[in-house]
């Protein structure tokens, strides 16, 4: 195990950290005890007390248990944007000691079949918004049950500027059998029962993708989420008195663990935003006094470039941090120049619910992924032999830690080809190139799979090109990652037209298909047509020659 980095851990902090043998409800259950009357969420103007809170969150456990039958173990949807309910449900699904099965709200109908048939789910909680995705799967799928909730039912300021839609849109009215609303079903006065959960049960299942494009739900236990929940905790000194703005997604590993559960653990607010907006992230930072925010490069990005930004509208930020993609040096400076914190980045998987690494707060480096966290051993190695690699060499990283899933869900072929044996102890293989320097800091060169990072989201090419090969203008597609200033990655295809097609087809048409197709973040943005890709003897498409034509392009731009 690398210890170098010890020598630059934050100062007063111990470099192990004996997770608890309790469960993340149990973490809300205190902090309620604690602090019942301090704000747990600021939304729009309205808030909820951590004895509201936990009041809302059994509630709702209680019809889970009593009216939907929902058992032990059972996998639960949890299908909605960043909101007062995505928090309440989540919590109430473990107080039901059930999984939550968190999804992506850009997901397509198509998708989510393949989620509720791979979970066989029998019951989703879902925002009205995204109803008309979810509800045609009742019928086709083993989805049985669905509680809907309206995000307005929590708002109580008359003043709705920069509010997003969504959040505004009424109560809808529905009467089919089988649904129920939100407000209903906490209101119900159900009580849950007996709270059976252990450190050990599951308590998430968030979905990652493979090289196949096929996704795969990674099982997490109450231990595994509370060994970078306590991590984090002590890692940024959250205290009770944190105001901490949720931009991120909660569905996503890092603003679940950073802007959830650390939050609820520590006793602090949560400042929450459905939809980003840096104008009103601006505004909110100002008003609420913000002292915490985890973003990712791209919404820091954003958010700088906003001309009404001035210097005393941020003066109460104590720590900004985050990952996704590195963040450029301009911009670390121009966020200095403005806040005196250099930002933190990190680094993790959903395989390891978020981080395996951080950046010292106070010695932290640029586009970089930190140290290793609290007991993890991360090592470097020759993807192809095993064979370690010493200072400053490039290879796979591989991780041991107490964050690590437990595996991938009904997937044992991934399974066995994830982990590798390394003196006695299992190391997931991240499938990312890394180094680390003298100082035992990290870097990430390259990826040995060929995951595209847009704006933080993994996009797999062969997902979107098996689904650009539906378009009967397409007789092959070859998807790669290219760069963009403001996503950091962005996806291009490159395609072979068939005969008939090639006249009267067009790139921006195929764009236009692409977008009801797939998420919002997988469509192609670029198309270039082809008339052949280079390929091997074998006819296989050389995709890497490809993407280093483009980034060679735009490395001569950027000259």
């Amino acid at each position: 195990m690398l210890t170098k980095h010890f020598d630059h851990w934050p100062t007063r902090v111990s470099t192990s950290l004996t997770v608890p043998e309790t469960t993340l409800f149990d973490n809300l259950a205190v902090t309620a005890k604690r602090y019942p009357g301090k704000k747990a969420i600021t939304y729009y103007g309205a808030s909820l007390t951590y004895a509201q809170l936990l009041e809302e969150v059994n509630q709702l456990a209680g019809f889970l248990q009593e009216k939907l039958a929902v058992n032990k173990g059972e996998r639960v949807m949890l299908y909605m944007q960043n909101s007062p309910q995505f928090v309440i449900g989540y919590y109430a699904i473990l107080r039901a000691n059930a999984i939550v099965v968190p999804i992506n709200p850009m997901t397509t109908m198509e998708e989510m079949r393949f989620y509720v048939n791979d979970c066989e789910i029998r019951n989703a909680l879902v925002s009205q918004e995204l109803y008309s995705k979810i509800e045609p799967l009742l019928t086709t799928t083993s989805l049985e049950q669905l509680v809907v909730a309206a995000y307005s039912d929590y708002l109580e300021s008359s003043n709705l500027e920069r509010i997003p839609d969504e959040v505004k849109q009424p109560r809808m009215v529905i009467t089919k059998e089988n649904h129920y609303l939100w407000k209903e079903a906490v209101s119900a006065n159900y009580s849950p029962k007996p709270d059976e959960g252990l450190a050990d049960d599951l308590a998430v299942m968030p979905y990652t993708s493979g090289t196949t494009g096929l996704p795969k739900g990674c099982m997490h236990t109450h231990r595994t989420v509370q060994a970078n929940t306590y991590g984090g905790y002590h890692w940024h000194n959250a205290t009770s008195d944190a105001n901490c703005l949720a931009t991120l997604p909660l569905f996503h590993v890092t603003g679940m663990v950073h802007s959830m559960h650390i939050p609820i653990l520590s006793g602090a607010t949560i400042v929450m935003m459905t939809r980003w907006d840096r104008e009103y992230a601006r505004q909110i930072i100002a008003e609420s006094g913000i002292t915490h925010w985890v973003n990712i490069s791209t919404m820091l990005i954003d958010f700088l470039a906003n001309p009404l930004l001035q210097k005393e509208h941020l003066s109460t930020l104590m720590s900004i941090s985050g990952g996704g993609a590195p963040l450029p040096a301009a911009v670390g400076e121009k966020l200095f120049n403005f806040t005196g914190l250099r930002f933190v980045e990190g680094y993790g998987l959903t395989e390891t619910i978020a981080q395996t690494h951080f950046n010292p707060p106070d010695r932290p480096k640029l586009q970089c992924l930190g140290v290793p966290s609290f007991d993890v051993d991360a090592r470097i190695i020759d993807p192809n032999t095993g064979h370690q690699l010493g200072l400053g060499q490039e290879g796979e990283i591989v991780v041991n830690g107490p964050q690590v899933f437990v595996g991938y869900y009904n997937r044992d072929e991934d399974n066995q080809q994830s982990f590798i044996e390394i003196e006695g102890k299992q190391f997931f293989r991240t499938g990312d190139i890394g180094r680390y320097d003298d100082e035992g800091y990290f870097f990430i060169v390259d990826r040995v799979k060929r995951m595209i990072n847009a704006s933080g989201y993994k996009v797999w090419p062969t997902e979107v090109e098996s689904l650009l090969y539906k378009h009967p203008a397409v007789l092959q597609a070859c998807v790669v990652g290219v760069p963009d200033v403001r996503r950091g990655e962005t996806v291009k295809a490159f395609i072979i037209l068939s005969g008939e097609h090639i006249e009267k087809t067009s790139a921006e048409e195929i764009i236009e298909w692409s977008k009801e197709q797939m998420a919002a973040y997988k469509y192609p943005r670029q198309i270039e047509f082809r008339e052949s890709f280079p390929t091997t003897m074998s006819g296989k498409i050389l995709w890497r020659k490809l993407q280093e034509e483009e980034r060679q392009k735009a490395s001569e731009v950027s000259k």
